[in-house]
């Protein structure tokens, strides 16, 4: 298991930076018949997928499993490495639940559309994910400290901290990363599926002008695609992260939480592991899930390689 992810997170982290990095800049240079509160929410999680991949992947677990003794074992990276990755890890996961809220409404709702899938929003809304996902964070710099013990220096939690504060810390961060996230997503599409199956039942009366019929099969067909990619991308981040919550559950809950994490003798570590690994491939799997949805990203994606591959060819 160690073997598996010492290869599994630099590779990880080898394809996901480049391939958001990539899908960051279509999206913003390219056409790709998105809303531009959508191109919005859709860059801001290449970002924030980025930096998961590179506080969570390359910085903590890459370093990990290559080096003894990693840089954050000692202060001040101690104290301030939860922040970064909590934070990043969270703003994250919130752009998907927002991103899914905001295509919710975009769908259903015509009078509140309007107000609410704008740009100026948009950018209001990431931006205070960002600030909120970081400042619930916070409370992690008193809650690590750096000690030396068994000839090796460790990145733990204070022993003298109460033992309600760290579960505290521990369970509202489980919360507001898996369970809180889930319900909103599921019940959203719930939702969105539920009216577009009773949608389909209603049939265009024949006393309605030829504009509106040539109209009509327009708007179903954006609606369908703004369907597509909420379901891909939120459903995506629910299946890939279920496994993972589920272990953390079981970790917190039961006298599990104190075995030693490090024994993979024992099933539910090995459970845990893969969870986690699953989870952070969400940061690295998006372009990949526009480039099977989405026919126009798909087109730019396919623009850009051959240019890029026109050039090398020109230089050579």
């Amino acid at each position: 298991m160690v073997t598996l992810q010492e290869v599994f997170y630099p590779a990880l982290a080898a394809v996901g930076i480049p391939s958001n990095s990539i899908t960051f800049l279509i999206i913003l240079r390219r056409n790709c018949m998105l809303s531009k509160s959508s191109t919005f929410y859709l860059m801001a999680m290449s970002v924030a997928d980025n930096l998961v991949l590179l506080f969570i992947v390359v910085l903590e677990l890459s370093v990990k499993y290559h080096q003894q003794e990693p840089f954050w074992s000692y202060e001040p990276w101690c104290s301030l490495r939860d922040i970064f990755n909590y934070g990043a890890y969270n703003a994250s996961t919130w752009l998907v639940v927002v991103f899914t809220v905001e295509r919710f409404i975009s769908i259903h709702t015509w009078k509140v559309k309007n107000k609410i899938c704008t740009q100026r929003c948009a950018a209001w809304t990431i931006t205070a994910v960002f600030l909120f996902s970081h400042l619930c964070a916070i409370p992690y710099f008193w809650s690590n400290t750096s000690v030396y013990t068994n000839n090796q220096t460790r990145c733990i939690y204070r022993p003298e901290a109460p033992s309600h504060l760290i579960h505290t810390l521990v369970w509202f961060q489980t919360l507001q990363a898996y369970v809180f996230p889930f319900v909103i997503i599921l019940t959203l599409n719930g939702l969105t599926l539920r009216l577009i199956s009773l949608s389909n039942r209603v049939h265009i009366t024949a006393d309605l002008t030829s504009r509106v019929n040539k109209v009509m099969p327009l708007l179903r067909s954006r609606k369908r695609k703004s369907v597509v990619l909420l379901v891909t991308v939120s459903m995506s981040f629910v299946l890939l992260s279920v496994t993972r919550a589920i272990t953390q559950i079981i970790l917190r809950t039961t006298h599990m939480y104190t075995l030693d994490r490090n024994d993979y003798n024992l099933k539910i570590n090995i459970a845990a592991d893969t969870g986690t690994m699953l989870s952070l491939s969400n940061a690295a799997a998006n372009m990949y899930l526009y480039v099977c949805t989405q026919s126009k990203f798909r087109q730019e994606f396919s623009a850009c390689a051959r240019q890029v591959s026109f050039c090398c060819k020109t230089r050579l």
